[in-house]
């Protein structure tokens, strides 16, 4: 079965994925969707955010949706 995207699990992250990563988080990209993107799991995209110090936090959303 073909997969969807190029795979590059296994692979170390080059500055080219990074830079995008941290475009992608500061744009509100769901974690999924910069894995589809990368080629890379959600969990890999988060372990390597948390690597670079990139938020993957939503901004501008108060938190419970509490409308204060």
């Amino acid at each position: 079965m073909p997969a969807k995207s190029e795979r590059n699990s296994g692979k170390p992250w080059s500055s080219t994925e990074d830079r995008e990563l941290r475009s992608l988080a500061q744009g509100n990209t769901p974690t999924r969707v910069i894995g589809l993107k990368l080629g890379r799991t959600e969990d890999a995209v988060r372990a390597r955010a948390s690597q670079k110090r990139i938020s993957l936090k939503p901004t501008n959303q108060s938190p419970y949706n509490r409308s204060r």
